[in-house]
């Protein structure tokens, strides 16, 4: 079991017992009011503790703030901290969870694309499978050979909505707490449409948690090219899987009513 070491408590100056919290990876921690998880490429940490540090929180959002090391860094060993929000996910409240997320990309829209972000041959493009499948979906990288993959890669059109910031996995981290707003956490960075987070929360809801696959429309009122953003969303998903060796009988049942439903 990975946990953090005596060294890394005292870096972040925690004194709490540590308690392994549940979903996720399994990996996270809390210790009193600061919660440790591994941290991501040195470039992407530093780089989102210090736009989370600052970012102004509203009545429709909020975030947690990093906690830095005693020296003022954000990261101790193979990890970094965060202050602990109280509060659960509801993968149902998907219109409560596409709220919070809009709310989220309209205050980092003015944010400029990060160097981790960037394109062209000095970029320093990830490799991960969320990363790869990213740029799968948006016909970057060659897709998986697949008959789902083909049918919605024929799907594919031009999107010309700009670009910004977007949080790629909104469903199951937005926490509701009474009293509240909404915490959006762990938020992994893509440079999309900013429609492209409720796509893919919408897709999410529909292939693991019952939601109609009817509703679909209805989720986008008023998002730019929300037809297209949702294949492109499923795309995602689905190369992810496979980049992952987790695609399987289940996983095409899942996702077939929403194939269906959009090509």
């Amino acid at each position: 079991m990975i946990r953090p070491g005596a060294d890394v408590l005292r870096a972040f100056a925690v004194h709490e017992p540590l308690e392994r919290l549940t979903g996720g990876r399994g990996l996270t921690w809390r210790a009193g009011a600061v919660v440790l998880r591994p941290h991501d490429p040195p470039a992407v940490t530093d780089w989102r503790a210090g736009v989370l540090a600052a970012l102004p929180h509203t009545s429709a959002f909020r975030t947690p703030r990093p906690v830095a090391r005693r020296d003022g860094g954000w990261r101790a060993g193979d990890w970094e901290a965060w202050e602990y929000l109280p509060g659960w996910a509801d993968e149902t409240r998907i219109e409560d969870v596409i709220r919070a997320g809009g709310a989220f990309h309209r205050a980092i829209a003015h944010l400029d694309r990060p160097a981790f972000l960037g394109v062209g041959p000095d970029a320093g493009r990830d490799d991960d499978p969320w990363s790869r499948a990213d740029r799968m979906a948006w016909g970057e990288e060659p897709l998986p050979q697949d008959p789902a993959l083909d049918r919605l890669a024929a799907a594919f059109r031009p999107v010309r909505t700009p670009s910004q910031l977007v949080h790629g996995d909104l469903l199951g981290n937005v926490l509701f707490a009474d009293g509240h707003p909404p915490a959006v956490i762990d938020w992994p960075p893509y440079w999309r449409p900013a429609g492209l987070g409720a796509a893919v929360a919408a897709v999410d809801a529909v292939c693991w948690h019952d939601l109609p696959a009817d509703r679909l429309d209805a989720l986008g009122d008023g998002v730019a090219e929300w037809s297209q953003l949702l294949v492109r969303a499923l795309a995602f998903r689905i190369a992810t899987l496979h980049l992952l060796g987790g695609w399987d009988a289940d996983g095409a049942d899942r996702h077939r009513p929403v194939i269906d439903a959009l090509v």
